[in-house]
C-alpha cells in the first residue's frame, strides 16, 4: 500500500509500499519514531486519509477477503467501528464533550446491530463493567471531562469493543497515561484479544510494550517497512541498524552499571526531501556507499525475518 499526498512533483508519500498481514487473534506491533509513517498507516486502513489532499496511491488493503480501496463510502462507513475498530492516540480529542458516555457507546451498537436504544445501553454498562469502570450504571450519564484519562482511554475501548470487531487498531494508546495504568489498559487489551479472537495491531513507539505484549513486529522509517520479525526473533536478532540503534536507546535491567544509553544521532527524514538511496544512510554509522546509491527492499534473512539493509546478512 502506498498513500500519498499532492500531486506531481511535490507529492508526499507517507506510506510508501508497506506490506503485512495479521491473522486472527494476534498482535502486530508498528513502530519507530514519530513521523514514520505509522499512524497513517493505520489512517489508510480504515480509509481516513483526508481527500483531498491524501489518497491510496496504490497496492490493497484486503479484510476478510474483500479490498477496502474499492469500498464506497457508504460500504466503508458499514465496517469503521463494527468489523474494524480503532482507539485513537488521544480520548479526550476522541471523545465528544457534549455528549454523555453511556450515548456515545450505545450508538454504534443501536446503528450497527439494530438494537433498540434501552438494549444498547444495557450493553454499553456491561462493557464499562468489563473495562473496569466502577459503578457502570450511573456513570452512563456522565460527559468525559469528569473521568481521569486513564478512564477516558478504557471507555475508547469499551467503545472499541461494542460491536465485537474483528480486527481493533491501537494507535499509542498509553502515551499519556503513567505506567501503572498502561500496564493495565495494555492487559486489558491482549485479554480481549485472547477471549474474543480479535486481530491486533498495536502502534506504538514503546519497544518495552512491544517485547511484552506483541506477538510479530514491523519496524517502519521513512514510510517503510525496513524490518520486520516475531517479536522473540527481533529483539534476539535486531539486524536494521536502525532498529539497533532504537534497541541501544532505552534502558535495560541487564545492562552493566554506569552504560549510558546511546542515542540515534540526527532527525527522522523529511518526507518532502528523503535521501538518496537507504532513508536512514544519514543517521547510520555503517553506511557504505551502495547505501547512498540504491535504496533496498526487504530481503530474506530466513522464513520469518526480513530487512532492508545491504550491509545485514540475506538470503
Amino acid at each position: 500500500m502506498t498513500t500519498k499526498f499532492g500531486d506531481g512533483p511535490g507529492a508526499v508519500t507517507a506510506v510508501n509500499d508497506v506490506s503485512f498481514e495479521v491473522d486472527a487473534g494476534e498482535t502486530l506491533a508498528i513502530v519507530g519514531e514519530s513521523g514514520s509513517g505509522k499512524s497513517m498507516t493505520a489512517l489508510s486502513i480504515l480509509q481516513l486519509v483526508p481527500d483531498p489532499p491524501g489518497r491510496i496511491a496504490a497496492g490493497e488493503i484486503v479484510f476478510d477477503g474483500i479490498d477496502l480501496t474499492k469500498l464506497k463510502e457508504e460500504e466503508m462507513r458499514a465496517i469503521r467501528g463494527n468489523r474494524i475498530a480503532m482507539i485513537f492516540q488521544e480520548p479526550m480529542t476522541s471523545l465528544n464533550p457534549s455528549l454523555t458516555i453511556g450515548l456515545q457507546i450505545a450508538e454504534p451498537i443501536n446503528l450497527h446491530r439494530q438494537l433498540p436504544w434501552q438494549k444498547a445501553y444495557d450493553k454499553a454498562k456491561e462493557l464499562l463493567d468489563r473495562v473496569r469502570i466502577p459503578d457502570a450504571r450511573s456513570r452512563l450519564s456522565a460527559h468525559p471531562h469528569k473521568f481521569s484519562g486513564g478512564m477516558r482511554q478504557r471507555i475508547m475501548i469499551a467503545m472499541a469493543l461494542a460491536c465485537q470487531p474483528k480486527l481493533i487498531i491501537a494507535d499509542e494508546p498509553t502515551t499519556a497515561l503513567d505506567v501503572t495504568v498502561q500496564a493495565q489498559i495494555l492487559e486489558l487489551l491482549k485479554e480481549v484479544t485472547r477471549e474474543t479472537g480479535a486481530a491486533l495491531i498495536l502502534i506504538t513507539h514503546d519497544l518495552g510494550v512491544v517485547a511484552r505484549y506483541a506477538d510479530r513486529v514491523c519496524v517502519m522509517y521513512g514510510g517503510k517497512i525496513i524490518e520486520t520479525a516475531s517479536a522473540l526473533e527481533l529483539y534476539a536478532r535486531p539486524m536494521h541498524p536502525y532498529t539497533r540503534g532504537l534497541m541501544a536507546s532505552i534502558p535495560r535491567l541487564d545492562q552493566p552499571a554506569g552504560r549510558r544509553l546511546v542515542p540515534i544521532k540526527g532527525q527522522p527524514p523529511n518526507l518532502w526531501q528523503l535521501p538518496s538511496g537507504c532513508s536512514f544512510n544519514p543517521r547510520c554509522g555503517e553506511v557504505v556507499e551502495r547505501c547512498r546509491r540504491d535504496a533496498p527492499e526487504l530481503m530474506k534473512a530466513d522464513d520469518k525475518h526480513m530487512h532492508a539493509c545491504w550491509m545485514a546478512p540475506h538470503v
